[in-house]
């Protein structure tokens, strides 16, 4: 009998080329949606799951002026250990100040190397975290002085595809050069981690050790971050609630006598990378929301895929109906029908599931390419199952109301040729495809608010100028050195207009702040500020908008001793723009009381993101200090004949440092780096759910005009026009169209509305967005659908009105 049944399937498949190309193409498309997204999904959340007691590891954040902050002061880990009897252990890891690049020199490699993503841990690193090490030992890496770690993907660029243990590098970071020995080699691949260490650096060093020494207090300097393990059994809730008497008792007089509150809070480890998102975050976390509309998308796009394959086989029924009857007629039971008819639908999905992993392994570069990744077919263990599962699923959903109409034919009825439909056959069809349109068009609005929020991101002023900016890092001290003699060789260059050198630019993180009180003032009314510290001719190279006063002076030294402030920090410190050039602001340090000279305001400007809004910000004088960055303003024309010429410029003069360089506006764009990704992926899941979407409405329109084809021939042979006939039929399916815009636009617009509350500046959703998704959504519809309705209309009436 299954014989049989695959048989007759495998005909009706042959006989009905066009309908059993269009079923399988719209399930082989939602499958191949469906997996890309359940990839992407099961690898955003395999981070930190890798960790021995996971379970029992978090991270202490702390919470001052409603701002959380990811890090902590240098002894938090061990006092905590000390005071905390539920901690079996603590530990922590240091992401050192504006030290983004380190320089690394191996002895047999005469060009040194730039890495990224370098970080300083303690000996007990590994009694906390799960690392797989393919060279060296977890138990004792790190316990030496001046011993480093690298990635695998490090270790091949320099030695190769030997052990590296033991052999001795020059790491360079603007502080100076320290040989560091290497203790072993780690696997960053396969076990996803919010720390993305390319590299790990004892804390014990001779560059950053002294400093980290230093570190004696709870209250400043927090750029540890504390991560703690729990012993079996304890809470922590327990430890918790202990935290604020623990505030209050090591920092609490500190806090009262400058008006400060602050509190901590563990973090599980498994949440670090989808749930937060807070002020100096190790690196750039991923995102629940997405989490949450990627599943969604897939779900939605593999239902409309089966919705599909409902209307086209019910829309194919006259076709089956003799077959029905005559089957009853010999004595086939109802339940058997179904099964036969489930048996073709899964036969089908068996087919389109074949395409759709041929589908998924032609396209998984494209999307890893878009998304940052690297994903793999079969990569997680279990994926088969999942793929079967999902495609016996996908069969019984979208075979299982056909089998149940199909099978519910009455032999009497169909053997006569007649096929009545029920109205709520016929409801059940319609409310299928507003669902479809309902979910594309708000794929379409949603993706629209994206579009408009991503150009706005580009293209709003943000008080400097971003464009044509070359920025050139300082890793090496040697190089940092010879600032003034680069920079006097390059401004020789007539595609140079201006110069200049600082220890950060717009769009990097912030880590220097301060607090500041006005005159009259205490420091009860400090003012929390951000600062940099830059050359003479920052402000010009930038940009930045001199309000009053004036810049930096090479040639005045008491400029050590002056402050430039933005407009918010001006106002939030109690003093006028116009006014403020000549007054005195002051901040305490080691229980005495500083001051500086206000000799410029200066526009407000974009520092950070778009996500956050203008902050309180100062400019500070570099001095003798050297510089983190070069900033060179490049003049419009031939950009690589340009950066050639600076190229030869560096290599002159620092020949044995590697010339690196980024531009302004691309380092800022990188911000938005989860947008940009999750607009792309939106986009592009929006033309497949407009696509088969549009074969659902294809479905529809072959049914209802072959059911329509006699009405059809009677109005032609009484008078009809063919104009007339067609835009009876289109109405008809404009009414479902509009009827799914108008249940999609509120769906749309509180999703836009809430992702655009991750931006402190963001455009309004206007009234044409949503006018314009409607005629998108009608001229979509009337494409899909025209062929079928302009070829029932325009058919010879007496083939229509011919018995057979």
């Amino acid at each position: 009998m299954i014989r049989n049944y695959i048989k007759i399937a495998w005909r009706n498949l042959v006989k009905n080329k066009v309908f059993s190309i269009i079923n399988i193409l719209g399930l082989s498309v939602g499958l191949t949606a469906c997996l890309l997204l359940t990839f992407y999904v099961l690898d955003e959340t395999s981070y930190d799951t890798h960790h021995k007691d996971s379970d029992r590891i978090y991270r202490i954040v702390m919470e001052s002026a409603g701002k959380k902050l990811a890090a902590t002061a240098g002894p938090m880990a061990q006092t905590l250990k000390n005071e905390f009897p539920e901690i079996e252990q603590s530990t922590r890891l240091l992401k050192f100040p504006n030290v983004d690049k380190f320089l690394l020199h191996a002895q047999d490699k005469k060009t040194p190397l730039y890495e990224t993503n370098g970080y300083y841990v303690d000996s007990l690193f590994f009694k906390v975290l799960t690392y797989d090490f393919k060279y060296g030992d977890a138990n004792t890496a790190l316990s030496k002085p001046n011993t480093v770690l690298l990635s695998e993907e490090v270790a091949y660029k320099i030695f190769g595809d030997k052990n590296p243990v033991n052999e001795v590098i020059d790491i360079e970071i603007p502080y100076g050069k320290t040989k560091y020995t290497v203790d072993g080699v780690f696997r960053s691949k396969l076990n996803k981690s919010h720390i993305n260490a390319n590299l790990l650096l004892s804390m014990k060093n001779d560059d950053v050790g002294g400093w980290v020494d230093s570190q004696e207090g709870l209250l400043g300097n927090n750029l540890f971050y504390t991560y703690i393990k729990l012993k079996p059994g304890s809470s922590i809730a327990s430890v918790e609630k202990k935290l604020p008497e623990f505030t209050n008792r090591h920092i609490g007089a500190q806090l009262a006598a400058s008006n400060f509150e602050r509190r901590y809070l563990a973090q599980p480890l498994k949440d670090i990378y989808l749930k937060s998102n807070i002020t100096w975050e190790i690196s750039a976390n991923g995102s629940m929301t997405y989490i949450y509309i990627f599943s969604a998308i897939a779900a939605f796009l593999l239902l409309i895929a089966c919705i599909n394959f409902m209307n086209l086989s019910t829309a194919r029924s006259e076709k089956r109906a003799k077959e029905v009857g005559m089957r009853k007629v010999l004595g086939a039971q109802k339940n058997t029908l179904v099964f036969q008819f489930l048996g073709e639908s899964l036969l089908l999905c068996i087919i389109a599931l074949s395409i759709a992993l041929l589908l998924v392994a032609m396209l998984l570069p494209f999307f890893n390419a878009i998304t940052h990744k690297e994903l793999v077919l079969f990569k997680y263990p279990g994926i088969l199952f999942f793929i079967a599962g999902l495609a016996f699923l996908t069969g019984l959903m979208s075979g299982l109301y056909p089998a149940f109409y199909l099978s519910s034919f009455k032999p009497i009825t169909v053997l006569k040729g007649k096929l009545v439909n029920s109205i709520s056959a016929k409801t059940i069809r319609k409310g299928l495809v507003v669902f479809q349109f309902t979910i594309s068009a708000a794929l379409i609005l949603v993706s629209g608010v994206i579009w408009q929020q991503m150009d706005f991101l580009k293209s709003k002023d943000l008080g400097f100028n971003k464009d044509q900016q070359l920025l050139i890092p300082y890793r090496s001290s040697l190089a940092a050195k010879n600032y003034n003699s680069f920079k006097t060789e390059l401004i020789k260059n007539p595609n140079i207009i201006a110069a200049s050198g600082g220890d950060s630019y717009p769009g990097l993180h912030v880590i220097s702040d301060d607090s500041f009180y006005g005159e009259g003032q205490t420091i009860k009314d400090n003012v929390y500020t951000r600062y940099g510290q830059v050359y003479d001719d920052y402000i010009e190279t930038l940009g930045y908008e001199l309000l009053y006063g004036r810049s930096f002076s090479k040639n005045n030294k008491n400029d050590s001793l002056s402050v430039i402030l933005n407009e918010t920090a001006i106002a939030k410190l109690g003093y006028e723009s116009s006014t403020a050039v000549g007054r005195t602001i002051y901040y305490d340090r080691n229980d005495k009381k500083h001051e500086l000279e206000i000799i410029g305001v200066i526009k407000d400007f974009n520092f950070k993101s778009l996500h956050e809004p203008i902050a309180p910000y100062a400019l500070f004088s570099l001095g003798e200090n050297q510089p983190a960055y070069f900033i060179a303003t490049l003049r419009e024309g031939d950009f690589n004949t340009t950066i050639s010429e600076i190229a030869a410029t560096w290599e002159s003069i620092n020949p044995n440092v590697p010339f690196e360089y980024s531009f302004l506006d691309q380092d800022f764009n990188s911000n938005y780096m989860a947008e940009q990704q999750a607009s792309k992926v939106v986009f592009g899941f929006m033309f497949i759910a407009i696509f088969i979407a549009c074969i659902g409405l294809f479905g529809l329109a072959s049914f209802t005009t072959e059911q329509r084809r006699k009405e059809v021939g009677i109005r032609r042979v009484l008078g009809a026009s063919i104009i007339g006939i067609t835009s009876m039929h289109l109405k008809d399916f404009l009414k479902l169209v509009l009827l799914a815009m108008a249940i999609a636009s509120p769906l749309a617009y509180y999703i836009g509305y809430k992702w655009l509350e991750n931006f402190a500046y963001k455009v309004e959703m206007g009234w044409w967005l949503f006018v314009s998704a409607t005629g998108i959504a009608i001229c979509i519809a009337l494409i899909t659908v025209g062929f079928q309705v302009i070829k029932a209309a325009t058919s010879n009436p007496i083939k229509s009105l011919r018995t057979e």
